[in-house]
Protein backbone atom coordinates (compact mmCIF):
# COMPACT_ATOMS: atom_id res chain seq x y z
CA UNK A 1 0.00 0.00 0.00
CA UNK A 2 1.37 3.41 -0.99
CA UNK A 3 2.25 5.65 1.96
CA UNK A 4 0.56 8.99 1.34
CA UNK A 5 1.46 12.24 3.10
CA UNK A 6 -1.87 14.05 2.60
CA UNK A 7 -4.77 13.27 4.90
CA UNK A 8 -7.10 12.99 1.89
CA UNK A 9 -5.26 10.20 0.07
CA UNK A 10 -4.15 8.51 3.28
CA UNK A 11 -7.76 8.24 4.50
CA UNK A 12 -8.96 6.94 1.13
CA UNK A 13 -6.16 4.41 0.91
CA UNK A 14 -6.66 3.04 4.42
CA UNK A 15 -10.40 2.67 3.87
CA UNK A 16 -10.11 0.87 0.52
CA UNK A 17 -11.36 3.60 -1.81
CA UNK A 18 -8.42 3.72 -4.22
CA UNK A 19 -8.08 1.60 -7.35
CA UNK A 20 -5.97 3.86 -9.60
CA UNK A 21 -4.44 7.33 -9.37
CA UNK A 22 -3.05 9.04 -12.46
CA UNK A 23 -0.09 10.62 -10.63
CA UNK A 24 0.25 9.54 -7.00
CA UNK A 25 3.04 11.88 -5.98
CA UNK A 26 1.75 15.03 -7.69
CA UNK A 27 -1.81 14.65 -6.38
CA UNK A 28 -0.52 13.80 -2.90
CA UNK A 29 1.64 16.94 -2.89
CA UNK A 30 -1.24 19.09 -4.13
CA UNK A 31 -3.60 17.72 -1.46
CA UNK A 32 -0.93 18.34 1.19
CA UNK A 33 -0.18 21.96 0.26
CA UNK A 34 -3.41 23.51 -1.06
CA UNK A 35 -7.15 23.11 -1.45
CA UNK A 36 -7.89 20.63 -4.24
CA UNK A 37 -11.17 20.98 -6.10
CA UNK A 38 -12.47 17.63 -7.32
CA UNK A 39 -15.62 16.39 -9.00
CA UNK A 40 -17.68 13.32 -9.81
CA UNK A 41 -20.43 13.26 -12.43
CA UNK A 42 -23.84 11.69 -11.86
CA UNK A 43 -26.20 11.13 -14.77
CA UNK A 44 -29.94 11.43 -14.15
CA UNK A 45 -31.09 8.04 -15.42
CA UNK A 46 -33.50 7.45 -12.51
CA UNK A 47 -35.46 9.47 -9.96
CA UNK A 48 -32.96 8.60 -7.23
CA UNK A 49 -29.43 7.38 -6.88
CA UNK A 50 -29.08 3.95 -5.30
CA UNK A 51 -26.63 2.43 -2.83
CA UNK A 52 -24.28 1.53 -5.68
CA UNK A 53 -23.46 5.28 -5.93
CA UNK A 54 -22.48 5.58 -2.27
CA UNK A 55 -18.78 4.92 -2.84
CA UNK A 56 -18.65 7.93 -5.17
CA UNK A 57 -20.66 10.10 -2.78
CA UNK A 58 -18.36 9.11 0.07
CA UNK A 59 -15.33 10.05 -2.06
CA UNK A 60 -16.75 13.59 -2.30
CA UNK A 61 -17.52 13.59 1.42
CA UNK A 62 -13.97 12.58 2.38
CA UNK A 63 -12.60 15.17 -0.05
CA UNK A 64 -14.49 17.85 1.87
CA UNK A 65 -13.80 16.41 5.34
CA UNK A 66 -10.05 16.55 4.68
CA UNK A 67 -10.12 20.22 3.71
CA UNK A 68 -10.86 20.24 -0.01
CA UNK A 69 -13.70 21.37 -2.30
CA UNK A 70 -16.14 18.90 -3.89
CA UNK A 71 -18.22 19.46 -7.02
CA UNK A 72 -21.28 17.28 -7.62
CA UNK A 73 -21.72 17.45 -11.39
CA UNK A 74 -25.26 16.73 -12.51
CA UNK A 75 -25.36 15.23 -16.00
CA UNK A 76 -28.32 17.14 -17.37
CA UNK A 77 -26.58 17.19 -20.75
CA UNK A 78 -24.79 13.84 -20.89
CA UNK A 79 -27.89 11.96 -19.69
CA UNK A 80 -29.41 12.81 -23.07
CA UNK A 81 -26.82 10.43 -24.59
CA UNK A 82 -26.19 7.85 -21.88
CA UNK A 83 -22.83 6.47 -20.72
CA UNK A 84 -22.06 3.27 -22.70
CA UNK A 85 -19.34 2.11 -20.29
CA UNK A 86 -19.51 -1.66 -19.78
CA UNK A 87 -23.12 -1.87 -20.94
CA UNK A 88 -24.41 -4.47 -23.38
CA UNK A 89 -26.85 -2.07 -25.00
CA UNK A 90 -27.74 1.58 -25.24
CA UNK A 91 -29.51 3.34 -22.41
CA UNK A 92 -33.07 4.42 -23.19
CA UNK A 93 -33.34 8.01 -24.42
CA UNK A 94 -35.08 10.18 -21.82
CA UNK A 95 -37.04 13.36 -22.48
CA UNK A 96 -35.72 16.65 -21.11
CA UNK A 97 -38.73 16.78 -18.78
CA UNK A 98 -37.92 13.34 -17.37
CA UNK A 99 -34.26 14.25 -16.93
CA UNK A 100 -35.23 17.40 -14.99
CA UNK A 101 -37.60 15.37 -12.83
CA UNK A 102 -34.85 12.85 -12.09
CA UNK A 103 -32.36 15.61 -11.28
CA UNK A 104 -34.72 17.07 -8.71
CA UNK A 105 -34.87 13.71 -6.93
CA UNK A 106 -31.12 13.07 -7.10
CA UNK A 107 -30.18 16.47 -5.69
CA UNK A 108 -31.91 15.65 -2.38
CA UNK A 109 -29.25 13.11 -1.46
CA UNK A 110 -26.19 15.36 -1.66
CA UNK A 111 -27.32 17.75 1.06
CA UNK A 112 -27.16 14.80 3.48
CA UNK A 113 -23.49 14.11 2.74
CA UNK A 114 -21.97 17.46 1.73
CA UNK A 115 -21.97 21.00 3.12
CA UNK A 116 -22.90 23.52 0.40
CA UNK A 117 -22.10 27.23 0.47
CA UNK A 118 -19.77 29.95 -0.72
CA UNK A 119 -16.69 29.07 1.33
CA UNK A 120 -13.39 27.76 -0.06
CA UNK A 121 -14.19 24.14 0.84
CA UNK A 122 -17.98 24.32 0.50
CA UNK A 123 -19.50 21.99 -2.08
CA UNK A 124 -21.10 23.24 -5.26
CA UNK A 125 -23.58 21.53 -7.55
CA UNK A 126 -23.25 22.13 -11.29
CA UNK A 127 -25.25 20.93 -14.32
CA UNK A 128 -23.23 20.15 -17.48
CA UNK A 129 -26.22 21.14 -19.59
CA UNK A 130 -25.15 24.73 -18.85
CA UNK A 131 -22.25 24.41 -21.30
CA UNK A 132 -23.06 21.35 -23.42
CA UNK A 133 -26.36 22.72 -24.74
CA UNK A 134 -24.62 25.77 -26.18
CA UNK A 135 -21.89 23.97 -28.11
CA UNK A 136 -21.61 24.71 -31.83
CA UNK A 137 -21.02 21.25 -33.25
CA UNK A 138 -18.63 22.17 -36.08
CA UNK A 139 -16.63 24.50 -33.85
CA UNK A 140 -16.51 21.86 -31.13
CA UNK A 141 -15.21 19.19 -33.54
CA UNK A 142 -12.59 21.56 -34.87
CA UNK A 143 -11.38 22.76 -31.47
CA UNK A 144 -11.62 19.54 -29.46
CA UNK A 145 -12.38 16.54 -31.69
CA UNK A 146 -8.95 16.70 -33.29
CA UNK A 147 -7.36 15.86 -29.93
CA UNK A 148 -9.00 12.42 -29.76
CA UNK A 149 -7.58 9.34 -31.48
CA UNK A 150 -10.28 6.92 -32.58
CA UNK A 151 -7.70 4.14 -32.46
CA UNK A 152 -7.07 4.88 -28.78
CA UNK A 153 -10.74 5.28 -27.96
CA UNK A 154 -11.38 1.84 -29.43
CA UNK A 155 -8.72 0.39 -27.12
CA UNK A 156 -10.52 1.36 -23.89
CA UNK A 157 -12.12 -1.64 -22.19
CA UNK A 158 -15.52 0.06 -21.95
CA UNK A 159 -15.67 0.20 -25.77
CA UNK A 160 -13.56 -2.83 -26.67
CA UNK A 161 -15.63 -5.30 -24.67
CA UNK A 162 -18.84 -4.06 -26.30
CA UNK A 163 -17.37 -4.45 -29.80
CA UNK A 164 -15.83 -7.86 -29.05
CA UNK A 165 -19.31 -9.09 -28.14
CA UNK A 166 -20.48 -7.74 -31.52
CA UNK A 167 -23.01 -5.52 -29.73
CA UNK A 168 -23.95 -2.27 -31.40
CA UNK A 169 -22.25 0.92 -30.20
CA UNK A 170 -23.91 3.96 -31.73
CA UNK A 171 -22.01 7.07 -32.77
CA UNK A 172 -24.17 8.94 -30.25
CA UNK A 173 -22.79 6.82 -27.39
CA UNK A 174 -19.26 6.97 -28.81
CA UNK A 175 -19.39 10.75 -28.34
CA UNK A 176 -20.04 10.37 -24.62
CA UNK A 177 -16.38 10.05 -23.65
CA UNK A 178 -15.53 13.21 -25.61
CA UNK A 179 -18.22 15.18 -23.77
CA UNK A 180 -17.10 13.81 -20.40
CA UNK A 181 -13.54 14.87 -21.17
CA UNK A 182 -14.81 18.33 -22.11
CA UNK A 183 -16.69 18.52 -18.79
CA UNK A 184 -13.33 18.26 -16.98
CA UNK A 185 -11.89 21.09 -19.09
CA UNK A 186 -14.89 23.34 -18.40
CA UNK A 187 -14.80 22.63 -14.66
CA UNK A 188 -11.09 23.42 -14.59
CA UNK A 189 -11.70 26.73 -16.35
CA UNK A 190 -14.72 27.78 -14.29
CA UNK A 191 -13.85 26.41 -10.82
CA UNK A 192 -10.15 25.54 -10.88
CA UNK A 193 -11.11 21.86 -10.66
CA UNK A 194 -8.03 19.63 -11.02
CA UNK A 195 -9.31 16.21 -9.92
CA UNK A 196 -11.90 13.89 -11.43
CA UNK A 197 -12.96 10.82 -9.49
CA UNK A 198 -15.17 7.87 -10.39
CA UNK A 199 -15.51 4.11 -10.49
CA UNK A 200 -12.80 2.06 -12.17
CA UNK A 201 -15.02 1.69 -15.26
CA UNK A 202 -14.52 5.44 -15.81
CA UNK A 203 -10.71 5.30 -16.02
CA UNK A 204 -10.54 5.68 -19.82
CA UNK A 205 -12.96 8.62 -19.78
CA UNK A 206 -11.02 10.30 -16.96
CA UNK A 207 -7.69 9.87 -18.76
CA UNK A 208 -9.24 11.47 -21.85
CA UNK A 209 -10.17 14.52 -19.77
CA UNK A 210 -6.69 14.78 -18.24
CA UNK A 211 -5.07 14.68 -21.67
CA UNK A 212 -7.57 17.09 -23.24
CA UNK A 213 -6.91 19.64 -20.49
CA UNK A 214 -3.17 19.35 -21.01
CA UNK A 215 -3.44 19.77 -24.79
CA UNK A 216 -5.88 22.68 -24.99
CA UNK A 217 -4.99 24.63 -21.84
CA UNK A 218 -1.73 23.19 -20.57
CA UNK A 219 -3.52 22.21 -17.35
CA UNK A 220 -2.18 19.71 -14.82
CA UNK A 221 -5.16 17.49 -14.03
CA UNK A 222 -5.47 14.29 -11.99
CA UNK A 223 -7.69 11.24 -11.92
CA UNK A 224 -8.62 8.82 -9.15
CA UNK A 225 -10.83 5.75 -9.40
CA UNK A 226 -12.36 3.44 -6.82
CA UNK A 227 -12.82 -0.33 -7.20
CA UNK A 228 -16.12 -1.46 -8.69
CA UNK A 229 -17.90 -2.86 -5.69
CA UNK A 230 -19.56 -6.25 -5.41
CA UNK A 231 -20.55 -8.25 -2.34
CA UNK A 232 -18.54 -11.30 -1.32
CA UNK A 233 -21.06 -13.53 -3.08
CA UNK A 234 -20.54 -11.59 -6.32
CA UNK A 235 -23.78 -9.57 -6.26
CA UNK A 236 -23.69 -6.00 -7.54
CA UNK A 237 -23.60 -3.46 -4.73
CA UNK A 238 -26.89 -1.63 -4.24
CA UNK A 239 -29.04 -4.40 -5.69
CA UNK A 240 -31.24 -6.91 -3.86
CA UNK A 241 -33.67 -9.59 -4.95
CA UNK A 242 -36.38 -6.94 -4.76
CA UNK A 243 -34.47 -4.43 -6.89
CA UNK A 244 -32.33 -1.33 -6.36
CA UNK A 245 -31.68 0.05 -2.87
CA UNK A 246 -32.75 3.66 -3.49
CA UNK A 247 -31.34 6.50 -1.41
CA UNK A 248 -34.42 8.76 -1.47
CA UNK A 249 -36.66 8.13 1.54
CA UNK A 250 -39.84 8.22 -0.55
CA UNK A 251 -38.51 5.28 -2.58
CA UNK A 252 -37.06 3.26 0.31
CA UNK A 253 -37.93 3.90 3.95
CA UNK A 254 -35.23 4.40 6.61
CA UNK A 255 -36.31 1.10 8.19
CA UNK A 256 -35.91 -0.84 4.93
CA UNK A 257 -32.61 0.92 4.32
CA UNK A 258 -31.41 -0.11 7.81
CA UNK A 259 -32.44 -3.69 7.08
CA UNK A 260 -30.42 -3.71 3.84
CA UNK A 261 -27.24 -2.96 5.77
CA UNK A 262 -28.18 -5.32 8.61
CA UNK A 263 -28.34 -8.14 6.04
CA UNK A 264 -24.73 -7.57 4.95
CA UNK A 265 -22.83 -10.79 4.33
CA UNK A 266 -20.39 -11.73 7.11
CA UNK A 267 -17.33 -11.38 4.90
CA UNK A 268 -18.26 -7.81 3.90
CA UNK A 269 -18.79 -6.26 7.34
CA UNK A 270 -15.30 -4.84 7.84
CA UNK A 271 -14.99 -3.59 4.28
CA UNK A 272 -18.40 -1.88 4.39
CA UNK A 273 -17.70 -0.28 7.77
CA UNK A 274 -14.60 1.36 6.23
CA UNK A 275 -16.38 2.52 3.10
CA UNK A 276 -19.82 3.53 4.34
CA UNK A 277 -19.26 4.83 7.88
CA UNK A 278 -16.87 7.30 9.49
CA UNK A 279 -16.09 5.14 12.50
CA UNK A 280 -12.40 5.26 13.52
CA UNK A 281 -10.30 2.60 11.83
CA UNK A 282 -9.21 1.06 15.15
CA UNK A 283 -12.86 0.60 16.14
CA UNK A 284 -13.59 -0.99 12.76
CA UNK A 285 -10.61 -3.32 13.22
CA UNK A 286 -12.15 -4.47 16.51
CA UNK A 287 -15.60 -4.98 15.02
CA UNK A 288 -14.43 -6.96 12.00
CA UNK A 289 -12.70 -9.49 14.25
CA UNK A 290 -16.00 -10.47 15.87
CA UNK A 291 -17.40 -13.89 15.00
CA UNK A 292 -20.63 -15.81 15.22
CA UNK A 293 -23.50 -14.10 17.05
CA UNK A 294 -21.21 -11.22 18.07
CA UNK A 295 -20.73 -10.31 14.40
CA UNK A 296 -24.45 -9.47 14.31
CA UNK A 297 -23.72 -6.57 16.66
CA UNK A 298 -21.20 -5.24 14.14
CA UNK A 299 -23.83 -5.51 11.41
CA UNK A 300 -26.28 -3.50 13.53
CA UNK A 301 -23.65 -0.81 14.06
CA UNK A 302 -23.00 -0.71 10.31
CA UNK A 303 -26.74 -0.44 9.63
CA UNK A 304 -27.28 2.33 12.17
CA UNK A 305 -24.23 4.38 11.13
CA UNK A 306 -24.99 4.09 7.40
CA UNK A 307 -28.65 4.98 7.96
CA UNK A 308 -27.74 7.93 10.20
CA UNK A 309 -25.55 9.37 7.47
CA UNK A 310 -28.36 9.34 4.93
CA UNK A 311 -31.52 9.78 7.03
CA UNK A 312 -30.24 11.33 10.26
CA UNK A 313 -29.45 9.87 13.66
CA UNK A 314 -33.05 10.02 14.91
CA UNK A 315 -34.40 7.98 11.98
CA UNK A 316 -31.52 5.52 12.30
CA UNK A 317 -32.20 4.93 15.98
CA UNK A 318 -35.91 4.51 15.27
CA UNK A 319 -35.14 1.94 12.57
CA UNK A 320 -32.79 0.05 14.90
CA UNK A 321 -35.44 0.07 17.62
CA UNK A 322 -38.15 -1.15 15.28
CA UNK A 323 -35.92 -3.97 14.08
CA UNK A 324 -35.14 -4.97 17.65
CA UNK A 325 -38.83 -5.03 18.49
CA UNK A 326 -39.67 -7.09 15.41
CA UNK A 327 -36.86 -9.62 15.61
CA UNK A 328 -35.57 -9.78 19.17
CA UNK A 329 -38.06 -8.68 21.79
CA UNK A 330 -41.74 -9.27 22.48
CA UNK A 331 -42.72 -9.37 18.83
CA UNK A 332 -40.89 -12.63 18.38
CA UNK A 333 -42.17 -14.38 21.48
CA UNK A 334 -45.61 -12.86 21.93
CA UNK A 335 -46.83 -10.47 19.28
CA UNK A 336 -45.91 -12.60 16.27
CA UNK A 337 -46.61 -16.31 15.81
CA UNK A 338 -43.40 -18.34 15.58
CA UNK A 339 -42.94 -21.65 13.77
CA UNK A 340 -39.89 -23.86 14.29
CA UNK A 341 -38.18 -25.03 11.11
CA UNK A 342 -35.98 -28.11 11.16
CA UNK A 343 -32.34 -27.21 10.61
CA UNK A 344 -31.94 -29.88 7.94
CA UNK A 345 -34.76 -28.26 5.96
CA UNK A 346 -32.93 -24.94 5.90
CA UNK A 347 -29.64 -26.62 5.05
CA UNK A 348 -31.30 -28.28 2.05
CA UNK A 349 -33.16 -25.09 1.13
CA UNK A 350 -36.82 -24.24 1.68
CA UNK A 351 -38.69 -23.00 -1.37
CA UNK A 352 -40.45 -19.68 -0.83
CA UNK A 353 -43.77 -21.18 -2.00
CA UNK A 354 -43.66 -23.89 0.67
CA UNK A 355 -42.40 -21.40 3.27
CA UNK A 356 -45.52 -19.21 3.03
CA UNK A 357 -47.78 -22.28 3.06
CA UNK A 358 -45.93 -23.65 6.12
CA UNK A 359 -46.33 -20.28 7.83
CA UNK A 360 -50.08 -20.46 7.22
CA UNK A 361 -50.12 -17.17 5.35
CA UNK A 362 -51.31 -18.82 2.13
CA UNK A 363 -53.43 -21.91 1.61
CA UNK A 364 -51.56 -23.25 -1.42
CA UNK A 365 -48.47 -22.68 -3.55
CA UNK A 366 -50.65 -21.33 -6.34
CA UNK A 367 -51.99 -18.71 -3.95
CA UNK A 368 -48.40 -17.81 -3.01
CA UNK A 369 -47.64 -17.24 -6.70
CA UNK A 370 -50.67 -14.96 -7.05
CA UNK A 371 -49.73 -12.97 -3.96
CA UNK A 372 -46.14 -12.56 -5.23
CA UNK A 373 -47.44 -11.21 -8.53
CA UNK A 374 -49.65 -8.83 -6.58
CA UNK A 375 -46.72 -7.59 -4.50
CA UNK A 376 -48.31 -8.65 -1.21
CA UNK A 377 -45.55 -10.86 0.22
CA UNK A 378 -42.36 -9.87 2.03
CA UNK A 379 -39.37 -11.68 3.47
CA UNK A 380 -37.64 -9.79 6.29
CA UNK A 381 -39.57 -6.70 5.16
CA UNK A 382 -38.21 -6.99 1.61
CA UNK A 383 -40.74 -7.61 -1.21
CA UNK A 384 -40.66 -11.13 -2.61
CA UNK A 385 -40.53 -10.99 -6.41
CA UNK A 386 -39.20 -14.45 -7.35
CA UNK A 387 -41.41 -17.50 -6.84
CA UNK A 388 -38.33 -19.74 -7.29
CA UNK A 389 -36.50 -18.14 -4.36
CA UNK A 390 -34.93 -20.71 -1.99
CA UNK A 391 -34.61 -19.81 1.69
CA UNK A 392 -31.56 -20.99 3.63
CA UNK A 393 -29.88 -20.05 6.90
CA UNK A 394 -28.60 -16.94 5.15
CA UNK A 395 -32.14 -15.51 5.41
CA UNK A 396 -32.13 -15.78 9.21
CA UNK A 397 -31.73 -12.60 11.23
CA UNK A 398 -30.87 -13.38 14.83
CA UNK A 399 -32.17 -16.89 14.29
CA UNK A 400 -35.49 -16.03 12.62
CA UNK A 401 -36.88 -14.92 9.29
CA UNK A 402 -40.00 -12.81 9.08
CA UNK A 403 -42.68 -13.65 6.50
CA UNK A 404 -45.38 -11.08 5.86
CA UNK A 405 -48.54 -10.89 3.78
CA UNK A 406 -49.85 -7.36 3.52
CA UNK A 407 -49.27 -4.95 6.38
CA UNK A 408 -50.84 -6.84 9.26
CA UNK A 409 -50.12 -10.57 8.86
CA UNK A 410 -46.65 -11.67 10.00
CA UNK A 411 -45.14 -15.01 10.98
CA UNK A 412 -41.60 -15.76 12.18
CA UNK A 413 -39.87 -18.95 11.01
CA UNK A 414 -37.28 -19.93 13.59
CA UNK A 415 -34.27 -21.97 12.48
Amino acid sequence: MTEFKSEFLRELSQRGFIHQVSDNDALDEAALTKVVTGYIGFDATAASLHAGSLVQIMLLRWLQKTGHKPIALMGGGTTRIGDPSFRDDARPILTDEKIDENLAGIKQVFTKFLSFGEGPTDAVMVNNRDWLDGLQYIDFLRDYGRHFSVNRMLSFDSVKIRLEREQNLSFLEFNYMILQAYDFVELNRKYGCTLEMGGSDQWGNIVNGIELGRRVDGSSLYGLTSPLLTTSSGAKMGKTASGAVWLNADMRSPFDYWQFWRNTEDADVGRFLKLFTELPLDEIARLEKLEGAELNEAKKILATEATAMLHGREEADKAAGAAKAAFEEGAMTADLPTIEIDGATLDAGLGVLNAFVTAGLCASTSEVRRQIKGGALKLNDEPVTDDKLVLTRAALIDGVMKLSMGKKRHVLLKG
